[in-house]
């Protein structure tokens, strides 16, 4: 029981029991799909911005589910919306990935994190296509499957691989690609894989040294972030560093955190 009366580890179960059965549920109708199963699609704030019916099911799971096992317990989610209470509210992103979900790339996860004060306490995200499950809970660490994650350590901020990602306004990706040219000639490589929870679960990993994006909302990192912090990243979630605009969520390995944030800075992340 942490000092704020929850249990980090009860609500690690709760989070990784959810996304685990409604990452089952999308992982069905992606198969259906590769089979030539039809998805009914439909736009959010672009024609970019994609949603299906299975974001929707996998929701409507996900929210009958915790009121089951967490009732009274208020949730945000990016289909249906929803507020935050007083004690623990339930972040969710029924398809983080969705375009990719579309067009049949394996990259696409369930993201589910429980809150006390807007801060994420205990999450997961689960990828339906290969099955691997991802957990943390606050001050706990973080695990892939079981094994606890721990973050890479590049030696020098030109060998560090940076994930990336654009928004769904043409205008913003623009100067999102821009950005990113100029942080291309002082750093290893860039990655756009297209799902923010998972990029941040691939710093907790050591896949990526470090993870930057402008314009994330809640649902996109809640879980995510938590197992970034818990591997030992050094994390900036939206509104907690200026210096790298007001909406970027920024995951790094500690022994290149300071250089990479100077980059992003002379990059004109601010500015994206």
């Amino acid at each position: 029981m942490s000092d704020v009366g929850v249990d980090e580890s009860l609500l690690k179960s709760v989070a990784v029991q959810v996304a685990t059965e409604a990452a089952e549920l999308v992982r069905e109708a992606w198969e259906g799909m590769a089979r030539g199963r039809s998805v009914v699609v439909g736009t959010k704030s672009a024609d970019t911005d994609v949603v299906t019916a299975v974001d929707h099911d996998s929701e409507r799971l996900v929210r009958a589910r915790l009121a089951e096992l967490r009732p009274g317990d208020p949730v945000l989610g990016e289909e249906g919306g929803g507020t935050a209470g007083d004690g623990v509210t339930w972040v969710v992103d029924p398809i983080d990935g969705t375009v990719n979900f579309l067009y049949g790339l394996p990259w696409f996860a369930v993201s589910v994190a429980a809150q006390v004060g807007g801060e994420s306490v205990a999450g997961a995200v689960v990828e339906p296509a290969s099955g691997r499950v991802w957990s943390a809970a606050r001050g706990q660490g973080a695990f892939l499957d079981g094994r606890r994650l721990s973050v890479s350590a590049p030696a020098r901020l030109e060998l560090t691989l940076v994930g990336t990602g654009f928004a769904y306004s043409a205008q913003r990706r623009t100067r999102q690609s821009r950005f990113a040219a100029e942080l291309l000639g002082r750093v290893r490589d860039i990655r756009r894989n297209g799902a923010a929870s998972l990029d941040l679960c691939a710093v907790a990993a050591g896949w990526l040294d470090a993870y930057v994006e402008h314009g994330l909302h809640r649902w996109d990192w809640a879980a995510g972030a938590l197992i970034a912090a818990e591997a030992g990243a050094a994390v900036h979630l939206p509104g907690s560093a200026p210096d790298l605009g007001e909406d970027a969520t920024y995951a790094a390995a500690p022994s290149i955190a300071d250089p990479l944030r100077k980059a992003l800075v002379d990059c004109g992340a601010a500015d994206v």
